[in-house]
């Protein structure tokens, strides 16, 4: 019998991850049963959550602000949504009205909420500025609502949030026709090489003499009292040159953009630099815009979803536009029939893969995907979260790379981000840079930015260190009988693609997946492993989750059919002692008895 160990990760069922984390991007589920019980909706998991991720689970504040938005300009039953920008309201509102066309059109509206201050409105304090927009529509259709908010990623941000309560309820932040503003598209990155530093610490600007503080004064106590907000776009341009690899060193913030350019990580592509590389709110949104910006550079086709990915991605792909053709096996064979459907004259827009898959963590052939993509002229994305570009190098191969900088770039389950980079010898790069050019927007929130950059600066050892983990609980789980498969890049029959792509001292990324031979085997397994057990993945704390159930619960056949079984375990190994996480993972394989396996046979 396996010794008893008191548990070191007992979170309570709906408790953040981190506990007692306001912003974090996580929520226990610590048993099988609790993660079924979230996607059944049950009472005894959903009035426990305190947050969630994100996309899936709109955060508290954001959802106190929408209340508070929708009683004050909606009608009696309406609901809000907020984001970032009127921009992107309005693609709300577009993707509602598509989708409920017995609505009337004045039934969903925008509300843009800008700062009473002219001066926290300048372009100046645009970086900062705390302003948002907010769609209402008829409460019944909230599920409409949340289906874009989710499938974009392009909400407004809890912190953003936090930080305009505040404001709208002094009554400094008003709907935007009060003032006369009309609402701007701010582009970018030029403005980060444009721009100074903004100095917010010496204002003392009162409205119209009154005693209380306008929104501008506003702005500059709050963040000088709680962040060097000076050094916001400092840090936004830290980060933008760390995921293009030339800033590598853990150093503070003063002198990140001064050290010396690490030649040796920057991305292998000639004539690269961080001028290609741009910010989201979060990975998806980095997806979503690149599938909504390619769109419009040609006619309408569909596009190509190569492997089984995450869901978002596919979802993108089948809603905003003309459709999708999944190959979702990612195998040779399936190349082989895109090969002779584009010889047949079929033409996509796109071809959408990760590098590799979560969660079967298979590789493309990226080599054959570029080859064909020059030859039949599409886009290749790459989505690079789970490789990321330490271990491999994927820019060569593709005409845009993105990725979630929410998980391993961050480590700390506390923001959201997402990176999204143009590789300058596309053949299709001035067409692709004109698009991003045109419209691009920052909305990458200020203090996002901030605790962003700061989480980053040890990214280089973190992912170092998480490979050897990763490695290490592979061979734990790959020698064990009761363990039917391990799903693995080092293990994958398609490991001579990734090898490909792997730099010369990357190495198999910190996320793996197993199957057990009886769904009793793997409840155990799962019950008895001493990490915590929620959504996400990247974290600096292992983390594991029964993925197919959270991800694809009312769909799980569908998965199955492409290979995902639903029993199916994911972990996200994390920063602890390497002997002490082998003890853990071993003493949750000894509690699956000889018994339990006879039994369900």
């Amino acid at each position: 019998m396996p010794h008893s160990t008191p548990a070191e990760n007992d979170v309570a069922v709906g408790e953040s991850l981190p506990p007692q984390t306001p912003h974090a991007v996580s929520v226990s589920l610590p048993t099988w049963k609790a993660n079924v019980g979230y996607e059944e909706g049950e009472e005894w998991v959903m009035s426990k959550l305190s947050t969630g991720y994100p996309r899936f689970f709109v955060h508290k504040i954001i959802q106190a602000l929408a209340a508070k938005v929708a009683a004050k300009y909606g009608q009696p039953d309406d609901q809000a949504m907020l984001f970032p920008t009127s921009a992107i309201a309005g693609r709300c509102r577009d993707f509602f009205l598509r989708q409920a066309p017995e609505l009337e059109a004045q039934q969903v509206r925008i509300i843009d909420l800008v700062p009473t201050s002219e001066k926290a409105r300048s372009e100046e304090f645009y970086v900062i500025s705390p302003r948002f927009s907010a769609v209402l529509f008829p409460g019944s259709h909230f599920k409409i609502a949340k289906t874009f908010w989710q499938h974009s990623g392009d909400g407004v941000s809890s912190r953003r949030a936090e930080y305009c309560q505040i404001l709208f309820d002094e009554g400094l932040l008003v709907d935007s026709k009060e003032t006369q503003e009309v609402p701007k598209v701010c582009k970018g990155p030029r403005r980060y090489r444009q721009k100074t530093s903004i100095d917010l610490t010496g204002s003392d600007d009162r409205s119209n003499g009154s005693e209380n503080l306008d929104s501008a004064q506003f702005v500059e106590q709050r963040f000088g009292r709680n962040l060097d907000i000076s050094q916001t776009k400092n840090a936004k341009l830290a980060v933008r040159r760390r995921i293009a690899g030339s800033l590598t060193a853990d150093v503070g913030l003063d002198k990140a953009l001064s050290v010396e350019k690490d030649g040796d990580r920057i991305r292998d592509v000639p004539g690269f630099s961080e001028d290609d590389v741009y910010l989201y709110p979060c990975g998806m949104s980095s997806i979503f815009n690149a599938h909504r910006k390619m769109v419009t550079t040609k006619t309408p086709l569909k596009s190509i979803v190569y492997g089984f990915p995450y869901i978002d991605t596919l979802k993108i792909v089948e809603k905003f536009g003309p459709g999708c053709h999944f190959c979702g096996h990612g195998s040779t064979e399936e190349l082989d029939d895109l090969e002779k459907r584009l010889e047949d004259g079929e033409r996509f827009l796109a071809l959408f893969t990760e590098f590799p898959g979560n969660p079967l963590l298979r590789s493309p052939d990226l080599e054959r995907i570029r080859y064909l993509a020059d030859k039949y002229d599409f886009y290749v994305v790459v989505d690079e979260t789970i490789g990321n570009f330490l271990n491999v190098n994927v820019l060569p191969l593709a005409d845009i790379v993105v990725s979630s900088l929410t998980k391993v770039f961050s480590g700390d389950s506390n923001v959201m981000g997402g990176g999204l980079v143009l590789n300058p010898k596309s053949k299709n790069y001035k067409i692709l840079k004109r698009a991003w050019d045109e419209d691009y927007e920052d909305n990458h929130w200020a203090e996002d930015s901030i605790f962003l950059e700061r989480n980053s600066r040890d990214f280089v050892s973190r992912i170092e260190r998480i490979n050897s983990n990763a490695e290490a609980i592979a061979e734990v789980l790959n020698a064990h009988p009761k363990v039917k498969k391990v799903y693995y890049p080092k293990y994958s029959d398609t490991r001579p693609n990734y090898d490909k792509c792997r730099n010369p001292n990357g190495g198999y990324g910190g996320l793996l997946s197993a199957t057990f031979h009886t769904k009793q085997d793997t409840t155990k397994f799962f019950d008895s492993l001493d990490t915590v057990k929620g959504p996400s993945l990247g974290t600096n704390f292992t983390l594991s989750s029964p993925y197919v159930i959270l991800a694809h619960y009312h769909e799980l056949e569908w998965a199955a059919s492409w290979g995902v079984e639903a029993d199916l375990v994911r972990f996200s190994v994390g920063l602890e002692e390497t002997g002490k996480l082998v003890g853990t993972f071993q003493r949750a394989l000894e509690a699956i008895t000889d018994t339990d396996t006879e039994t369900t046979a």
